[in-house]
């Protein structure tokens, strides 16, 4: 079978934040372009087709994020299983990180930064290999950004000649999450208009591997790609960009664009603090051309928590920031980082008390209130000496590094709410109510009881704040 017969590239997406994977439909667009037939699997919504696997020459595993790289480790050994044969290789932020381990572990090649031209050159580098061997006799590439055993291989960190994403064989936008504002289920799409980020936090993934760069993608390939979804159905557009107003000129155009070709469309986007701050002019108008909401990566009120994690904002800010996007008319939707080392029980109830008085607690998915530091191998912190005295070893198999809190309490508390928050919201309780009950037990881990003064009456009032049908983010 030749690597360019139909299904003999398969490319798996385990899971990317319950929307249509990006993270293959890239890659697809750039092999397609160059003459190849993939296929495409994403066991998020689709059944595990061992047929496919069984055909398959080369299989490439998306891994963007943790969640789908725990996952990613699963899918391997089924594809071992199934069939032995096939070229593997993993690619996205956490192929990079973890790229030792797996290539110790079943995996062929790992590919991070810009990966989809070197994913494309691997993927031709082995066809004129098998041409006179096997796929899996000896191969040692040279392509930059491409990392297999034995070499030391950096990132591919520059600008690519982008291809329009493909998603003709992934599954249809109605399997994914949804937007959901006042009472009604909107079909989603979703693009990025740059990767990478310009900021150096120390948490974060992105850091480790694009050291502070970023790339713009072309805008009409973002916006080609915004024809298509729309006409699969979109009436709403989530914005991935690590951070949206990384290059703030180059996002308003694409949604001016995209606004006057279709003014009825929405869109949401992610984006930090002290961007909000800095372009404060432009919310207006992102509200005129469709925002309904944004995402910004508050993670905590504490400023020493904020100094340790280089989030380039304080407290004041997060207020300041809170009203810009407020008085605009769009709904700021924070999430946090509500468990780390220097993270207080003290500190814990002021976010609860804060999200209450700012009439914040709908804007904001229960599974943040369990939220715990990661630490992944590569990551900035680990060079960081505020860290050092609660650092534990590498768990391998969960692709991070243990740490334990000094105050036993707050470990406690993380189990405690982590259960409340996984079995209420699986019972489909509400969220306001689940909030509460964190809060109670936060209260009670500090030996008080809840505050007389929480502004419970807010719930005959409430009124449904936009958001994605998907709470997890990681």
């Amino acid at each position: 079978m030749s690597i360019r017969s139909r299904g003999a590239i398969l490319l798996i997406s385990c899971y990317e934040l319950g929307h249509q994977p990006h993270g293959i439909s890239l890659p697809l667009g750039f092999l397609e372009n160059a003459g190849f037939a993939p296929d495409s699997m994403d066991i998020a919504v689709e059944a595990f087709d061992t047929a496919k696997i069984g055909q398959a020459r080369f299989i490439g595993i998306s891994v963007p994020m943790h969640t789908a790289l725990r996952l990613g480790v699963h899918v391997i050994r089924r594809i071992r299983e199934i069939n032995p044969e096939p070229i593997i290789c993993l690619y996205g932020l956490y192929a990079v990180l973890n790229a030792e381990y797996l290539l110790e572990n079943g995996v062929d090649f790992c590919i991070g930064g810009e990966f989809e031209a070197p994913l494309t050159a691997l993927v031709e580098t082995l066809e004129l290999h098998s041409q006179n061997n096997s796929l899996h006799s000896t191969l040692n590439v040279q392509i930059e950004g491409v990392i297999q055993p034995g070499a030391n291989a950096r990132p591919l960190l520059r600008r690519l000649l982008f291809a329009v994403p493909s998603r003709d064989t992934l599954p249809a936008l109605e399997k994914y999450a949804h937007l959901e504002h006042k009472g009604e289920h909107r079909l989603t799409g979703y693009v990025e208009a740059s990767r990478g980020c310009v900021h150096l936090c120390t948490h974060c993934p992105i850091p480790p591997v694009y050291d502070g760069r970023f790339f713009v993608i072309p805008r009409e390939i973002v916006l080609e790609d915004i024809r298509r979804q729309v006409n699969a159905g979109a009436t709403h557009i989530t914005f991935g960009d690590p951070d949206f107003l990384n290059g703030p000129t180059h996002s308003l155009r694409i949604i001016r664009a995209m606004h006057e070709e279709f003014p009825h469309l929405t869109f949401d986007f992610t984006a930090k603090i002290e961007h909000i701050l800095e372009h404060r002019k432009i919310f207006p108008e992102l509200a005129a051309l469709g925002c309904l909401f944004m995402i910004s990566a508050v993670e905590s009120l504490s400023d020493t928590v904020l100094e340790i994690l280089s989030k380039g904002h304080k407290h004041e800010d997060i207020v300041e920031a809170l009203k810009i996007v407020q008085n605009a008319g769009i709904a700021l939707r924070p999430t946090w980082v509500m468990f780390t080392p220097w993270t207080t029980l003290d500190d814990y109830t002021n976010v609860l008390e804060f999200l209450d008085t700012h009439n914040l607690i709908d804007h904001v998915d229960p599974v943040q209130y369990a939220i715990r530091l990661l630490i992944p191998p590569g990551s900035i912190l680990l060079e960081c000496p505020a860290v050092k005295p609660y650092l534990g070893s590498l768990n391998q198999a969960s692709f991070s590094y243990e740490w334990r809190h000094p105050d036993p309490r707050m470990d406690e508390l993380h189990k405690t709410v982590s259960t409340l928050v996984e079995r209420d919201s699986q019972a489909g309780e509400d969220e306001m109510s689940i909030f509460y009950r964190v809060w109670a037990l936060a209260a009670k881990m500090r030996g008080e009881s809840l505050p007389e003064s929480v502004h419970r009456s807010r719930r005959a009032d409430r009124i449904q704040v936009p958001r994605i049908t998907e709470p997890w983010f990681c």
